[in-house]
């Protein structure tokens, strides 16, 4: 049976040194494309794998993350799982997956290592952990929150510019004359969440647009499903005047809200705009196929795999001065549901 290859078999077919192997495995940044792509092809010709266990051995880690999320059949918290997944695969990481139900007793669980005796850091989609929660948290433990920060400077975050996201998908609305907009999922008051900040941007677009803002537009739910939008756009339609378009906080309220809509004779966009957040993959495919903030998932989870690899690789830990906060960018996919394309 042939020797298994080892790193100085790889660096010697790509001409680079054992150093730069290690780099490119570990997914370091400053490796130039050239390099990268001679050292995978040498990888790819050897077929060279990782020694996990050896190597986290040697290390004292167990070469395992941890991903909690609230909800895995809400479709954004699934697609987010699996780029996460290959993000950390491609880094020979292993990823536990959690499931919090947004309970904070549980969120807090996973802050503080429900599983440190398995996994090397968390990576958590928090929705009802405090600024206080994070602050007396234990830093020894790798951390990355996604989602909206709760406390600037506590801990590493990566996310999108909510409030520009919202304000941007509102002028799209205002841009086609629509002036009555209810927003489903939203909140004008209470903690800083993603419903409050996008509700924000939202208001930012009708300030700007010299566009009255009426509270009894902000139509809150009491979960982010296809149940409560489809309930959100009913009650809608009964209001007078009706709204003429419905900025839904995610996706599953959106579609929801198309439903409702079908139900009681309408369409939109003929009848009513519909727009969504997040992109996942059923807007592509309704009818009318939805228009919705696309966040970039895959950056993302790539920019939250690579902080908490880098965590996990610090021998010293960092205060929280040291935090990173990464803003992932995002865009808005116009689609048949504002008069927009497939």
């Amino acid at each position: 049976m042939a020797a298994r290859p080892r790193i100085k078999d790889v660096a010697e077919y790509a001409g680079v040194s054992p150093k730069t192997v290690s780099n490119v495995i570990n997914n370091f940044e400053h490796v130039s494309d050239r390099t990268r792509t001679a050292v995978q092809e040498a990888i790819d010709a050897l077929g060279y794998r990782v020694n996990l266990a050896g190597r986290q051995l040697r290390r004292g880690r167990t070469g395992m993350i941890t991903l909690a999320v609230p909800e895995l059949d809400v479709a954004y918290f699934s697609e987010l799982a699996k780029h996460v997944m290959s993000a950390a695969d491609r880094r020979g990481i292993t990823v536990l997956l959690h499931q919090t139900g947004g309970v904070r007793e549980r969120e807090l669980s996973a802050l503080h290592g429900f599983d440190a005796q398995f996994t090397d850091g968390v990576i958590l989609s928090p929705l009802s952990l405090t600024p206080r929660d994070l602050a007396t948290r234990d830093t020894r433990l790798p951390v990355v929150l996604l989602g909206e920060r709760q406390a600037p400077g506590a801990v590493d975050h990566v996310g999108i510019d909510n409030v520009a996201a919202a304000r941007e998908a509102t002028e799209h609305l205002l841009a086609r004359g629509r002036r009555t907009i209810a927003v489903v999922g939203g909140a004008v008051r209470g903690r800083q969440g993603t419903d409050r900040l996008r509700t924000m941007g939202y208001q930012a677009a009708l300030r700007a647009a010299h566009v009255p803002f009426t509270p009894d537009l902000v139509l809150p739910v009491e979960h982010y499903h296809w149940r409560d939008g489809a309930r959100a756009a009913a009650a809608a339609l009964d209001r007078h005047p009706r709204p003429d378009a419905l900025l839904c906080l995610n996706d599953h309220l959106a579609l929801g809200a198309l439903r409702a809509l079908h139900e009681a004779g309408l369409r939109a966009p003929d009848d009513m705009d519909v727009v969504g957040f997040d992109d996942i993959e059923a807007a592509r495919f309704s009818v009318p196929s939805l228009t919705t903030v696309a966040p970039d998932k895959e950056a993302i989870a790539d920019d939250a795999v690579s902080l908490l690899v880098a965590r996990i690789e610090q021998v010293d830990r960092p205060g929280a001065d040291d935090a990173t906060d990464r803003i992932v960018g995002h865009r808005l996919a116009v689609r048949e549901s504002t008069g927009g394309g497939l």
